[in-house]
């Protein structure tokens, strides 16, 4: 048997875990997360959504914030992303379009494989542009209408396509509700309850758009009593953009509505399979069940 000083053992240990710590970091995916503008306070829910992120381990995630609304033209002339450094970008934006060469930019990264996710308010913006609603799906507000594409939902357990005349998005008062799962074997989805209670949330409703080569794997039932449709509204859906994956969630209008284990996992699986397409992020023990929330302190 090889016989190793204790002081040279030492130092093998030292020497290993110095070599570790940076294969271990360059293990870790790269996300650009975009705000700067939305009808919400990004201001408090992108530490949020970075902190969902970096804290499963995962992930580094820098912060790109475009110029405010009613810049001048020089401003955005500054701001030009370099999409393909990372292997998704989060949008926490809702506002002005891009200049249109960062738009080219963005069309071609998710066209070629770069992953997209899209949380809450990012669903209302750029209602006139034509290839980002096919990498969302569906959207809300910004004048969409019937010439967006048909509102999506679940009626008595089936996908409808409803093309009716009307407004796109909508939402009833604030309040818990339920997820219920309705594709399982998804790698996001995969091992999570069937249903688990979501934080207090604005539940979206009456989204439409295109809804091209996207499957919804979970829905919340829009309950009219808190103002809803009375129809099971899409929550997490994923869709194929080219060669990219989209993983799109209505979820989480405020810091309160994120600070909820059930949306840190879901966000996070969502995004590494944007990403990469496939899951390794854990289902934890804590995470909610169909009558019990877990919040994140």
């Amino acid at each position: 048997m090889l016989c190793i000083p204790r002081r040279c053992f030492a130092l093998l240990v030292l020497l290993a875990l110095c070599f570790a710590a940076p294969l271990h970091a360059a293990d870790k995916l790269r996300v650009l997360l975009i705000d700067g503008q939305n009808n919400h306070k990004w201001q408090t829910t992108t530490p949020i959504l970075v902190k969902a992120l970096e804290s499963s381990g995962r992930f580094t995630v820098d912060v790109s914030t475009t110029p405010p609304k009613g810049s001048k033209p020089e401003a955005w002339a500054d701001w030009h992303p370099n999409f393909s450094d990372y292997a998704a970008v989060v949008s926490n934006y809702n506002g002005e379009r891009w200049p249109k060469p960062v738009e080219d930019a963005f069309v071609s990264y998710v066209q070629n494989g770069g992953g997209l996710v899209v949380v809450h308010a990012a669903n209302n913006s750029f209602s006139n542009w034509p290839e980002y609603n096919e990498m969302i799906g569906l959207g809300g507000w910004g004048g969409r209408n019937e010439k967006a594409g048909p509102y999506v939902y679940y009626k008595d357990d089936k996908i409808v396509r409803d093309d009716k005349p009307g407004p796109g998005g909508h939402h009833g008062h604030q309040h818990p509700f339920v997820i219920q799962l309705r594709v399982a074997d998804h790698p996001i989805t995969r091992g999570m309850p069937a249903q688990w209670l979501h934080a207090q949330d604005e539940l979206y409703d009456s989204l439409r758009g295109p809804a091209e080569h996207m499957t919804i794997l979970a829905t919340a039932f829009s309950d009219p009593k808190e103002g809803g449709t009375g129809r099971d509204e899409p929550m997490i859906m994923v869709l194929d953009y080219g060669k990219g994956r989209v993983f799109h969630t209505p979820m989480g209008h405020a810091d309160y509505s994120m600070k909820d284990v059930g949306f840190f996992v879901t966000v996070a699986r969502g995004t590494e399979w944007a990403a990469t397409g496939e899951v390794t992020i854990p289902i934890p023990d804590n995470f909610p069940t169909a009558d019990k929330l877990s919040p994140v302190e």
